[in-house]
């Protein structure tokens, strides 16, 4: 279920703030945060935030075209290693 149009987007406020500062600089530094389930904003564009996992920091460069997504998306926090294959050996034809 979306999020009321009439709140409108979550973003954590210290990152909003962080954001908001980085932005004003000139400098590209980096932003970390925890929050995982903030939304991007159209604020963010251009930007480096690094998303904490659970295990490891993972970059994740902002572009337009990410904007309305969650943070958490683009920082999986497990590893796929493929579905459980049958043992060939124990088969007989």
């Amino acid at each position: 279920m979306s999020r009321s149009i009439k709140k409108g987007p979550f973003v954590s406020p210290g990152l909003f703030k962080r954001v908001i500062e980085a932005s004003k600089s000139s400098g590209k530094e980096m932003v970390k945060t925890y929050s995982r389930c903030s939304t991007i904003i159209p604020q963010m564009v251009g930007m480096n935030i690094s998303v904490y996992n659970g295990k490891n920091w993972i970059p994740v460069y902002i572009t337009e075209n990410l904007v309305g997504h969650k943070l958490g998306e683009f920082a999986p926090t497990r590893v796929f290693r493929g579905h459980a294959g049958s043992d060939r050996k124990a088969v007989r034809r």
